[in-house]
């Protein structure tokens, strides 16, 4: 039985991704070895690794001017790993924009670093994405979460600002952003990228310095070891290297960019004229790879989510901070997901708007 999958991460990924995996698993390069199996110190894992480099390189239209790492231990670990490497004089800003923004303040706080907050939205509940000035102080970076999950908002352009660290785990590769005034981007791969397991992050060369971390937080140490100071995570790696190859062989970033908003346009302007869901997030605001919405009903948001469910539409539930609904319409998710979604939504309403 075929499902679509909305789950905000680890999240599906391209059909031909999987029929790739398939087909590599008893024998990677006819080596007689399952992927999973091979060496990270073989030539096979070599060509996966460097091979994923120049893809993702590709993508982004990166220069030799940024090292790129793949890493364990998932974006929450890079919290307070960013500060400690880069924040040379302990103190950095950073635009609240909801849950994982704050989580991000809390980690960096506890590794003793100063945090300004220099814009938020909280005031607004994090319906919108908060404008921003420019900080009269001077700050090692501002930190920016570009796609907020749970609030299901999102940067539309980044600010006019210097010195950027972005937190892209959950719209990496889905929008095509200008990069020239980021210093770093880092992010989880198991939503638009591959598999959980995998971290990337992708830092300007000269903010590579000499620290005295331990060697599995210490950018120099890494990335002098092409991210194989230990055992990497092998399979991931190469599974993010196939996706990021499909993503090439679409056209890039700019394609999947205007495949993701012909998705979610179709169903915000359902959310918008309905007369049963609402999504409270401001428009100018709103995220293209997860989409909040709910009836403001607890009981009929839950007959929903059952109901989505027997018609093989999964992982609907919003999140537990904020109830309701959210549907993640990422890289991997085809446009008929989002056609079956809104049919799905306006057979729900008709059947219980005069219920509520």
């Amino acid at each position: 039985m075929s499902v679509y999958n909305f789950a905000a991460g680890p999240a599906m990924l391209p059909t031909s991704v999987i029929n790739q995996i398939k087909r590599d698993l008893p024998s990677f390069n006819d080596s007689g070895m399952s992927v999973m199996e091979i060496s990270h110190r073989s030539d096979l894992f070599e060509n996966i690794i460097n091979g994923a480099k120049t893809n993702l390189r590709d993508l982004l239209n990166l220069t030799d001017d940024y090292e790129i790492l793949f890493l364990q231990g998932g974006a929450t670990t890079q919290f307070a790993t960013i500060p400690l490497n880069i924040a040379k004089t302990k103190h950095i800003g950073l635009v609240d924009t909801g849950h994982w923004a704050i989580r991000a303040q809390e980690e960096a706080k506890k590794a003793g670093i100063t945090v300004d907050t220099i814009a938020s939205s909280k005031d607004n509940q994090y319906h919108n994405i908060p404008k921003i000035s420019q900080p009269q102080q001077s700050l090692d970076y501002i930190h920016l979460t570009t796609n907020n999950t749970i609030e299901g908002t999102a940067y539309d352009q980044l600010p006019d600002l210097k010195h950027l660290v972005l937190d892209v785990s959950s719209n990496f590769l889905a929008q095509d952003y200008r990069l020239e005034n980021v210093d770093l981007i880092y992010g989880g791969a198991q939503k638009n990228l591959g598999i959980a397991g995998l971290t990337i992050v992708i830092i300007r060369k000269d903010l590579i310095v000499d620290t005295d971390l331990p060697s599995m937080w210490n950018y120099k140490i890494l990335a002098k070891k092409n991210s194989m100071l230990n055992t990497p995570p092998v399979f991931a790696i190469y599974a993010a290297d196939l996706v990021l190859k499909w993503l090439k062989d679409l056209g890039g970033v700019p394609e999947i960019e205007n495949r993701n908003r012909q998705k979610s346009s179709l169903v915000y302007d359902f959310l918008d004229n309905s007369k049963l869901f609402n999504n409270t997030v401001e428009k100018k605001s709103r995220s293209l790879t997860n989409l909040v919405f709910s009836t403001g009903d607890p009981k009929l948001d839950k007959k929903f989510i059952e109901k989505a469910q027997e018609n093989n539409l999964v992982n609907l539930k919003g999140h537990r901070l904020v109830g309701g609904m959210r549907a993640s319409l990422y890289n991997a998710m085809p446009y008929e997901g989002a056609e079956a979604l809104v049919d799905f939504l306006e057979k729900f309403e008709s059947e219980n708007r005069r219920i509520r």
